[in-house]
């Protein structure tokens, strides 16, 4: 394997920026130092002017395979993610079959093994029905990302609403709980008072009928749950300012047991924004108003909420342009989420060493991933090269996804010089 030698680049790590040698051999980076010189046959980079940054953490993706192949597979949609600095992703279960059982999850894997460029792990899903196929998977806790629960808002038979199936997989889950919190009664009244408005709904009204209340009930109860029974809870893409109060920013990451995601899309989009995208922005849970991303902003930097991740949820052209009550849900985001944060660096919204932490420390450090998310001796050479001097303009030329997505803004480029893949967890 060839052996690589950063030259004076700027490494971006555990809350700090220096300028350093980098030395990756075998795949690991071999030494840190000041001034690295060695006898071996390297491949010398010159990182004048460019930063070093540890491989993005994806926590939550929709690759669609299998059975959903026509949006997107797992080979397309990790390519799009290694383009985008985003070397590592958790897969959800929400494909056809739903990865409900073991057998079922193995499958993934074994797609993954032959086709994922970058490292990747998967939920095991579960249902009103299957709570004991989902609890077997206790014994491979060690080598599964985590349990994805939908208290809400499922495709099929994903929704998880009855009372004592929940209490059980929260008292006997020696895994973490990743749960998609939206209530579906206040969803459903919501819907029907829309309707009885005898108007044609459009994507303006996704806010109102998936409004603050419903995800502010679910995920009270989730958290509910969690400390009735100390399970490791974590509660993918908040988007409300009332929820934030579930969260606290008291101990240390190590120390939390329940734990919260925001995506980048809520942390960009607001409302108004529904004029000019439409469905491209249709996704759940809702792009809300105004004075929420601005919330999310806020407790993203003070640390009570813990990481970014991208709920990158590919579909087609067709299945976006329906009308509104037709429309899929979802966006296409895992290639631009790195360089979307990095843009809003360039205007002084968050350092580069909080984008670090929340897109790759701390998701490392949420789901016990070894050897990645820092730049360490002996830690998995997952790099990506940033040059914050130049832009990138987003469009479908360049897009690696399978899918059409929405328009961002130009966006910091990048180089992924070093990706060596290797797999997270794997389900024997």
């Amino acid at each position: 394997m060839q052996i690589y030698l950063f030259k004076n680049i700027q490494v971006v790590n555990e809350g700090k920026t220096d300028a350093k040698d980098v030395l990756i051999k075998n795949g690991r980076i071999e030494k840190i130092g000041n001034q690295i010189n060695t006898k071996e046959n390297v491949v010398e980079i010159n990182g004048e002017g460019k930063h070093l940054l540890p491989g993005a953490i994806d926590d939550q993706v929709h690759f669609r395979e299998p059975g959903l192949t026509h949006k997107a597979n797992i080979y397309t949609e990790s390519k799009a993610a290694v383009a985008g600095g985003v070397t590592s992703f958790m897969e959800m279960p929400n494909t056809v079959p739903p990865a409900f059982t073991l057998d079922l999850l193995e499958n993934k894997y074994n797609i993954a093994a032959q086709t994922a460029l970058a490292n990747y792990s998967f939920y095991i899903g579960t249902s009103n029905e299957n709570a004991d196929s989902t609890l077997a998977a206790n014994k491979f806790k060690d080598r599964i990302c985590g349990i994805k629960m939908f208290m809400g808002s499922s495709t099929g038979n994903l929704l998880v609403d009855n009372p004592l199936v929940l209490d059980r997989i929260f008292g006997e889950s020696e895994m973490l709980i990743a749960t998609h919190c939206e209530d579906e009664k206040i969803i459903k009244a919501n819907m029907q008072k829309a309707l009885a408005e005898n108007r044609e709904l459009t994507a303006a009204d996704h806010p109102i009928i998936r409004n603050e209340e419903a995800c502010f009930e679910s995920s009270f109860y989730a958290v509910q749950l969690a400390k009735k029974h100390n399970a490791r809870l974590h509660i993918l893409h908040i988007t409300t300012e009332k929820e934030l109060q579930l969260f606290s920013n008291m101990l240390p990451l190590k120390d939390k047991r329940i734990t919260a995601e925001v995506c980048v899309h809520h942390l960009h989009f607001f409302a108004d924004d529904y004029a000019q995208q439409g469905n491209f922005i249709k996704c759940n849970p809702a792009i809300k108003a105004a004075h929420n991303k601005e919330a999310l902003w806020k407790a993203l930097l003070d640390d009570r909420l813990d990481v970014i991740a991208t709920d990158h949820a590919p579909h087609t052209f067709e299945e976006k342009n329906e009308p509104y009550l037709k429309a899929h849900a979802g966006l296409p985001l895992v290639q631009h989420a790195l360089p979307l944060m990095l843009y809003y660096n360039s205007i002084g919204k968050i350092s580069l060493e909080k984008i670090v932490e929340k897109m790759s420390h701390a998701v490392a450090d949420c789901f016990s991933i070894k050897e990645r998310g820092y730049i360490r001796e002996g830690f998995f050479a997952d790099l990506v090269v940033a040059d914050l001097q130049q832009s990138l303009t987003v469009n479908k030329k360049i897009f690696f996804t399978n899918a059409d997505g929405v328009l961002l803004k130009r966006l910091v480029k990048m180089e992924i010089l070093l990706l060596f893949r290797q797999v997270l967890h794997i389900l024997l």
